[in-house]
């Protein structure tokens, strides 16, 4: 089976037995969360997510995912504070369904709802919610979570054929964003890509029709949108008056300190 592991330490599949008498006690502590520079992003939290973070596009030439950029160093995340709260309005739904995951058959057709064993919240002296009750039947609690996970699931599906139009259209090009710190040194992160304008101006009518019917049009425009929002990022977090010079095509400069997005 495969799992998204981002932040999962020790995921495994939720049985009635071995998790008979556990319990998940959830709160406000994104601790889990501090060592991660972005975090995957489905289609329909654009309009959400494009208000506050940087959406960008990572992956491979096999298949990418949305993102939204959390930092500019490896295990960075600008968005957790000192305390482990969230600093932003917006939380995306890739975290907010921790500890919980689904883990997919290789054929992707079966899903197991898993648990990270390993979350901080989860015991067995009945601290917050039970998973099952004492008849061994799924608590409200555990049915709750399993919609949320399935609806996560369906939105995540979505989001893949999305991207797979874009890169049938051949819209997407690495990109770096240039940045400078207050000391003069510059960083230069890489490792995603975006919606290149250029290209996006060269589509026919009849493609651009097509994108706008579907809404995918829309989508473009807010990915595009939120790339502003690196500043804002840097700004409102890193307590630095750093500055993003630009986010062009992807190009490698000796003297530049590296960072990607992972």
């Amino acid at each position: 089976m495969t799992t998204q592991l981002l932040i999962y330490e020790r995921a495994a599949p939720i049985n009635k037995n071995k998790h008979a008498d556990w319990s998940v006690k959830a709160g406000n502590n994104f601790d889990f969360a501090k060592n991660i520079n972005s975090v995957p992003l489905t289609a329909v939290e654009f309009p959400s997510a494009a208000a506050e973070y940087s959406i960008i596009f990572a992956g491979n030439d096999e298949a990418v995912m949305p993102a939204v950029i959390l930092g500019i160093r490896d295990q960075e995340n600008l968005y957790v504070s000192d305390d482990g709260k969230w600093n932003s309005k917006y939380i995306p739904a890739f975290l907010r369904r921790y500890p919980f995951v689904f883990s997919g058959s290789q054929d992707a057709k079966q899903f197991t709802l898993c648990i990270d064993e390993e979350f901080s919240g989860c015991n067995q002296e009945g601290k917050g919610e039970r998973l099952f009750d004492a008849e061994g039947e799924q608590t409200q609690y555990l049915k709750s979570v399993l919609n949320f996970s399935s609806e996560y699931q369906g939105q995540f599906n979505r989001t893949q054929l999305f991207c797979k139009k874009l890169k049938e259209l051949d819209l997407l090009e690495p990109m770096q964003a240039q940045i400078t710190l207050p000391s003069g040194q510059k960083m230069n992160l890489g490792g995603f890509q975006a919606v290149s304008r250029e290209k996006l101006k060269g589509l026919s009518n009849e493609q651009l029709g097509e994108l706008a019917k579907t809404d995918e049009l829309e989508l473009i425009y807010l990915h595009l949108q939120s790339m502003r929002n690196f500043n804002l990022m840097l700004a409102k977090f890193s307590g630095e008056e750093a500055k993003t010079e630009e986010v062009e095509p992807a190009k490698q400069k000796a003297d530049e300190v590296t960072g990607s997005v992972h």
